[in-house]
């Protein structure tokens, strides 16, 4: 194996054993004595829940224990940013697939069974589907408010910056709902010593797992041992919490191994997505191609709960200009409940939707000017010394320039790209 540097290809550490069928998934985990762990989840997306009835389950032959919310020990509510999320619902239900209730059984077909036997009793409510509606003080709430953040950028005067453009590109663009769909589902093992909870579970976020875990059950944090399992994919979706703390419930209630692992409907269904998007979007340039002015408003569904999503729509605000520097710039970027799927953190964390925004205006601008899309780029991007939209002066080595120069270098063999008299500053 070499020692690495550029240039030079080297062995992933954990190349061999999976290749090998030797690494352990959280799914391949066996421990004496270990019970299966399942989810009850709701049907519904919105609805107050009168109570869970869990006798007729509880009384199943090979089912050791079924929980609901009156048996968390800690404070009932997890989150990276805002503790909104119940991890079993007690009052309310806010979207489908919300945790009802836990159960632990001898088998998986004791635990499935189990839980077609728990009886909820629920009123189902109103619920709000589209953000733009949900922002509405009339719309259903899904918590005490819909509109969980909003992110303002100001630079500059940008009314000023559109009366000095000569052309104005603006548009409404949509982004889709987006699934992680990591190979791997969600799962964990946890095993409870009376003194020690030990989970091992398929995560990108062990030290927030630890602390999540701690906290539901009461527990001192130098208690609780959160392993990472290889784990077969994240791209961000594993950032939040999904097995653990029902784990960790589990095994501290029985004091048996207790190992859960999602289908893949399920998985699907309770993980968080990339955020979508609602971008008007309106650009100024001067008949030269230089930016004159930029004005976002972004508002993303973040779901049920907050997740990631206030840091997902203060990046889309942040970088909503993209690479370019631009003299004025007015960017509102709201982050809204609804009761959608949650959304969360994913690759590139709430810029790729703007990027697609951002550069679609560029296109336009160039087509409207008879430039080249390379050349307004190259009049635009950010170099050391510009000022981004947030105002930060920026003083190292930034790459874009070269790297759009030596793109369209490449591409020239097929045509000119530049446009009549080549590339231009």
């Amino acid at each position: 194996m070499h020692n690495g540097g550029v240039g030079v290809s080297v062995v992933k550490p954990d190349a061999w054993s999976k290749v090998t069928g030797k690494a352990l998934f959280a799914a391949d985990m066996v421990r004496p004595g270990m019970l299966v762990g399942k989810v009850l989840r709701s049907t519904v997306p919105h609805a107050l829940i009168d109570r869970i009835d869990t006798g007729e389950a509880s009384r199943l032959p090979g089912v050791v224990k079924i929980l609901t919310a009156a048996d968390i020990p800690g404070p009932n509510g997890v989150g990276i940013v805002i503790k909104d999320e119940p991890v079993l619902c007690k009052d309310k239900i806010r979207r489908v697939g919300d945790a009802l209730a836990l159960v632990a059984a001898e088998t998986e077909a004791a635990a499935e069974q189990a839980l077609k036997l728990i009886k909820v009793y629920s009123r189902e409510i109103p619920a709000v589907f589209d953000a733009v509606a949900a922002m509405d003080e009339a719309a259903p709430q899904v918590h005490d408010r819909n509109i969980l953040h909003l992110r303002k950028i100001r630079k500059g005067d940008v009314e000023a910056g559109f009366a000095a453009a000569d052309v104005i590109v603006e548009n409404r663009y949509t982004t889709q709902r987006m699934e992680h769909a990591y190979i791997e589902p969600e799962a964990g093992l946890a095993e409870y010593d009376g003194s020690m909870l030990t989970i091992w579970v398929s995560t990108q976020n062990t030290h927030f797992d630890r602390r999540e875990v701690a906290r539901t059950l009461n527990l001192s944090v130098n208690r609780v041992r959160i392993i990472q399992a290889v784990t077969g994919g994240g791209f961000g979706g594993k950032l939040d919490i999904s097995v653990q703390c029902y784990l960790g419930l589990l095994a501290y209630h029985t004091g048996r191994p207790v190992k859960m692992v999602y289908s893949r409907e399920e998985s699907i269904i309770s993980s968080v997505k990339r955020h979508p998007y609602i971008i008007d979007y309106k650009s100024g340039a001067d008949k030269d191609g230089r930016l004159t002015a930029v004005k976002a408003v972004i508002i993303g569904d973040t779901g049920a709960y907050a997740s990631y999503g206030p840091a997902v729509l203060i990046r889309a605000a942040v970088h909503c200009t993209g690479p370019y520097e631009v003299p004025n710039v007015y960017a509102d970027a709201y982050a809204v409940y609804t009761n959608n799927p949650t959304a969360g953190a994913m690759r590139g964390f709430g810029v790729p939707q703007m990027a697609f925004a951002h550069e679609s205006q560029m296109d336009q601008l160039a087509e409207k000017l008879g430039l080249s899309p390379v050349v307004i780029r190259l009049k635009n991007c950010l170099q050391p010394g510009a000022t981004t939209a947030t105002g930060q002066v920026l003083q190292h080595s930034i790459g874009i320039m070269a790297t759009i120069r030596q793109a369209a270098g490449r591409a020239q063999k097929y045509g000119n790209i530049f446009g009549q008299g080549g590339e231009k500053r």
